[in-house]
């Protein structure tokens, strides 16, 4: 048996786990895999260590360390895996590549620097698209970790420039001309702990196709306005745990995502991913999609906070997009000044549909949201209480809420959507609390 990475490198002890409000068989693997987790094997530390600066890096923030960086990768790799410790400065450095059994480990005091020289990115395939390559980026490698308490920076503000300019949207299947920060491609066993990760061009933390994924007390930041510099998109990943992550950037703090644009398939889902103990500043909140065509199942988030979101709690697709979508659960949620509490949509980019809409054929890419649980959710001073709205020929069904309160300007509009509700208080000071048009269902006491 294959012992995952989490028992070679130490972690910090989490605050401890609380029993899902739905527990099953991985909620229960869950709580074992992370006792597995802190007690047990040696730690790749043990291993060999290359000191970058051995290998003639600078860290003086002009001179390009890429080489020097790469190459104690590569020797470190080449002993059989080791630790990569970056410290004393900056590390200007264009792309590097991880590798098998290697940790990055970066000092409080060091910084890894994206080179501002586009020319040092090559254009790679990236999520069965043409992209950039990011500045880290492992594929098709097991047990890597980045660690310490240092920063990777992407020195994104170059590239935002022009995604403004050209109005470059970051989507998948889009000609992406903006690197990604971190990405695993293919990978298992991968743990991210006590970094800061800041100013990606695009997307941050990128999981892809990766399995036995810890992101654990992380930050990520970026200005409020910078585009599409999602915090984490585990993307078509399973088995993965995200706690005690600080976000504040410029577009989804978390975005589960499968599949592309159109796709033709087949993809694989996203799965068995649990969320806690998260504080979300700026950004569009907590959500799955809205590129989903391999779908999204058993996703449980506890304990977030959000503070200024665009959004809250948010699944979105369209009908170019879409999956099966389902076993999904929020629990113990708080909001402060979050443009839209919740919300359920299968029309992104618009939250509502504008008049009667007509329900067009079923494809493989049609959303599926199905069998969802809103639970203790506690969200004041928001324009919007929320929407949950479904497509005529594949309503939002099963979705059950359960000690909401929610104190804002409009309320909830339901559509084409079954919904139950218990110990539901909505305020509204704009129309009403709850709306439920006629092609809907919803049972609220």
């Amino acid at each position: 048996m294959v012992r995952p990475i989490a028992s070679k490198i130490p972690l910090s002890a989490p605050a401890p786990l609380e029993t899902p409000t739905k527990m099953n068989s991985f909620g229960n693997r869950l709580a074992a895999f992370a006792t597995l987790t802190l007690l047990t094997l040696p730690a790749l530390a043990a291993g060999k260590v290359c000191d970058a600066h051995a290998y003639g890096a600078k860290a003086d923030g002009t001179t390009k360390d890429t080489k020097a960086i790469q190459a104690a990768i590569d020797d470190c790799a080449k002993a059989g895996g080791g630790t990569v410790k970056l410290a004393g400065g900056t590390f200007l450095s264009a792309p590097i590549v991880l590798k098998s059994n290697i940790a990055l480990d970066l000092a409080k005091d060091a910084t890894l620097f994206g080179s501002p020289d586009h020319a040092d990115y090559p254009a790679i395939s990236e999520f069965r698209a043409p992209g950039t390559q990011s500045l880290v980026r492992a594929a098709n490698a097991e047990n890597i970790a980045i660690t310490g308490a240092g920063t990777i920076d992407g020195n994104g503000e170059s590239w935002w420039k022009i995604a403004r300019a050209t109005h470059n949207a970051g989507v998948v299947g889009e000609v992406t001309f903006r690197p990604r920060l971190v990405v695993f491609d293919h990978c298992k066993h991968v743990r991210i702990e006590g970094v800061t990760i800041q100013n990606s061009p695009s997307w941050q933390v990128v999981p892809y196709y990766s399995d036995d994924v810890i992101i654990r007390n992380v930050r990520i930041l970026a200005p409020q306005h910078s585009p599409n510099t999602d915090a984490i998109d585990p993307f078509s990943s399973s088995n993965m745990i995200i706690d005690h992550v600080f976000a504040d950037v410029g577009d989804d703090n978390i975005a589960i995502k499968s599949g592309i644009i159109n796709s033709p398939g087949p993809d694989e889902p996203s799965k068995n991913i649990t969320i806690t103990d998260c504080e979300f500043m700026h950004g569009h909140g907590l959500s799955i999609g809205s590129e989903i065509a391999g779908g999204a199942h058993n996703i449980h988030a506890e304990r977030i906070h959000f503070k200024g979101t665009d959004q809250g709690l948010r699944i979105k697709a369209n009908r170019d997009r879409g999956n099966q979508v389902y076993d999904i659960s929020f629990k113990d949620i708080t909001m402060e000044n979050v443009k839209t509490s919740i919300l359920i949509s299968a029309y992104y980019p618009k939250a509502l549909p504008e008049g009667e809409v007509a329900a067009a054929p079923i494809t493989r890419l049609t959303p599926f949201f199905h069998d969802i649980t809103i639970e203790n959710v506690k969200s004041i001073n928001t324009p919007w209480a929320g929407v949950i709205v479904g497509l005529p020929e594949s309503p939002v069904k099963n979705v059950v809420l359960k000690n909401i309160n929610i104190q804002g300007a409009k309320g909830l509009q339901i559509a084409y959507a079954t919904v139950t509700g218990t110990n539901v208080n909505i305020t509204a000071s704009e129309g009403q609390p709850i709306t439920v048009a006629p092609n809907a269902k919803a049972t609220i006491k």
